[in-house]
């Protein structure tokens, strides 16, 4: 049976493979209405045009359509910022950052000519590994301690320079505080921008986005570690504040997306919207063709299957008509979500199939039977492949289980 049911699934993604649309990545329609479609079940499906466009345009920034065929969806950073609508969501070229530059020591909030340097090190005065205490009796050992610090913050700043850095961005961490008062000042005299509290996870994009590499330590601060970009300010849209890092030069390909939204909740719902809709879209780049939805490719292969089972002989006709009735569980459960009638609905679909309309589907709004393909409801082919595939493999593997042996 587990057999039978191998040649049933290969069987139905030839099919599927044979009733599907070859899609190009040059024609952004099709991919706009496959966005759309996943788009328009979510909680934001009204801002649907909004975001399908963003969507499609910040994969196409990612990948080579002539050559890729996968997209690494964490080229593609998504910044969440609480304040006006969804509508006012945009794809931004260059970088986008949550944190703000800091601007207290009278430090630059806007830099042409970036020279981007990125460090791990914190520019405040060093602590022993263990805790103690130093007492001081006088107030010119007090004043050689304070003199210490002044130098080697100074140094640091200096090398920072002469490396000839000016937007500085440092990583996040628990030991001791990124910058003080002594080096925000050093750095607003030299005319270099701080960023700090850079997370670790969004080291690597910052890198791939601005072509800049981490550094360590103060003495492997060179020049030919830094990024570069056209300029970086701190913008302020919808009362939130942002920093952009706009037209990074000799960078890999990446892409930010802002999304505002009126509290947390909407955010975080777009966003899984938006994930969904970047993995339909990836999917197509991995295989270039699409289906059309509402159930009509599963009613096609149950169908075309139906008609194979007859050549078959033995147990594979059994196999073959049983999984042809399984595939038809889709349009019947679509139908009763839908509150239609299951029977009527899916004996229709027989009908018009059969008469050899393949893109005839569960049009859920109109609560009838219409061409999918004119309604715009399509999918990626991999995912009704996989869907198939994955499926079929499960079954196969608990059929092969023979018996199950509780452990006491």
């Amino acid at each position: 049976i587990a057999e039978g049911f191998q040649g049933a699934a290969i069987e139905a993604v030839r099919i599927l493979e044979d009733i599907s649309i070859p899609v190009d990545l040059e024609d952004r329609e099709f991919l706009l209405k496959s966005a759309t479609t996943s788009l328009s079940s979510k909680v934001v499906a009204q801002y649907s045009s909004v975001l399908a466009p963003i969507v499609v345009d910040s994969v196409l920034r990612v990948v080579n359509p002539a050559t890729d065929n996968n997209v690494d969806l964490n080229n593609i950073r998504v910044v969440k910022k609480v304040g006006g609508t969804i509508d006012d969501s945009e794809l931004v070229s260059g970088l986008v950052l949550n944190q703000n530059a800091i601007t207290s020591g009278g430090g630059p909030s806007r830099v042409e000519k970036a020279k981007i340097g990125l460090i791990q090190f914190q520019l405040s005065p060093p602590k022993p590994d263990m805790d103690n205490q130093v007492v001081v009796n006088d107030y010119r050992q007090m004043d050689r301690i304070l003199k210490e610090e002044r130098n080697y913050l100074l140094n640091l700043v200096k090398k920072i320079k002469k490396a000839g850095c000016n937007v500085l961005l440092i990583q996040k961490s628990i030991l001791r505080d990124a910058v003080n008062s002594l080096s925000l000042h050093f750095l607003a005299k030299l005319k270099i921008m701080a960023v700090k509290e850079i997370e670790r996870d969004e080291i690597e994009f910052i890198c791939k986005a601005t072509g800049c590499k981490p550094i360590a330590d103060i003495d492997s601060f060179t020049e030919d570690k830094l990024g570069s970009a056209d300029l970086v300010e701190e913008t302020e849209v919808n009362g939130s504040r942002i920093l952009q890092i706009s037209a990074a030069k000799g960078a890999g390909r990446t892409a930010s997306i802002v999304m505002h939204g009126a509290n947390q909740y909407v955010l975080d719902e777009a966003e899984r919207s938006i994930h969904d809709a970047l993995c339909v879209i990836r999917c197509l780049v991995k295989k270039r063709a699409l289906v059309v939805g509402g159930g009509a490719p599963e009613i096609e292969v149950s169908q075309r299957l139906f008609e194979l089972a007859k050549a078959q002989t033995g147990f594979q006709s059994i196999c073959f008509q049983a999984f042809a009735e399984a595939v038809e569980v889709i349009p019947t459960t679509l139908a009763e979500n839908s509150g239609l009638s299951p029977i009527s609905i899916v004996t229709e679909l027989r009908n018009r199939h059969a008469n050899g309309e393949k893109a005839a589907g569960i049009n859920v709004r109109k609560g009838a039977i219409s061409d999918m393909l004119r309604e715009n409801v399509i999918q990626p082919l991999l995912v009704s492949t996989s869907a198939i595939e994955l499926s079929t493999e499960t079954v196969r593997m608990l059929m092969k289980i023979d018996d199950i042996l509780a452990s006491r």
